[in-house]
């Protein structure tokens, strides 16, 4: 009489000998693919911080020819199976600062969003912002405010962009 469970194995031990699953496997290699994918639409100057090797830079040069969807899904497979021979370590830090950057870039677009809209609501917020950029020519800002906020009651974009533009400038000079 045969038992298809040994009283000396643990399960632990069962677990540890079967290794990662096949979904699991299945996510790591689709999550190469994005990781692919992305590298791919990133600017060259910042791929080439990385030490890539040769095989991995002819088919991310490769990937802009290749046009039919099925094909390019091949390609995604094709460079990740080359990235799993790289120093992922280097590609996870170089994409971390991209994503830092992105996330900074987002959140300044954010708040210069909500002093457009404050600068149009409310009259303090002009105070506020002169404080804030001591720098700033008022008399422009205030004409810039006004503008907006005549426009904006008629429904037009033009002004409020204007405003946009210029807070922008103002706190890119502040910022350096």
């Amino acid at each position: 009489m045969t038992t298809d469970h040994d009283p000396t194995v643990t399960e632990d031990e069962l677990e540890q000998d079967l290794g990662p699953s096949r979904s699991q496997i299945k996510r790591e290699r689709q999550a190469l693919q994005a990781l692919a994918e992305r590298m791919v639409g990133m600017p060259r100057a910042e791929l080439l911080r990385l030490s890539l090797s040769e095989a991995t830079w002819a088919a991310i040069d490769e990937t802009p020819r290749i046009k039919d969807l099925r094909a390019r899904k091949r390609h995604w497979k094709r460079i990740a199976n080359l990235l799993e021979r790289e120093d992922m370590d280097a590609v996870h830090a170089l994409l971390d600062e991209a994503d830092a950057r992105e996330r900074a870039a987002s959140a300044r677009h954010h708040a210069l969003e909500r002093w457009r809209e404050r600068l149009i609501a409310e009259e303090a917020a002009l105070g506020e912002f002169i404080d804030t950029c001591p720098q700033v020519d008022r008399q422009h800002l205030r004409h810039l405010v006004r503008a907006a906020r005549r426009d904006a009651e008629q429904g037009r974009p033009d002004a409020p962009r204007k405003l946009f533009r210029y807070l922008r400038e103002v706190m890119d000079a502040a910022a350096d």
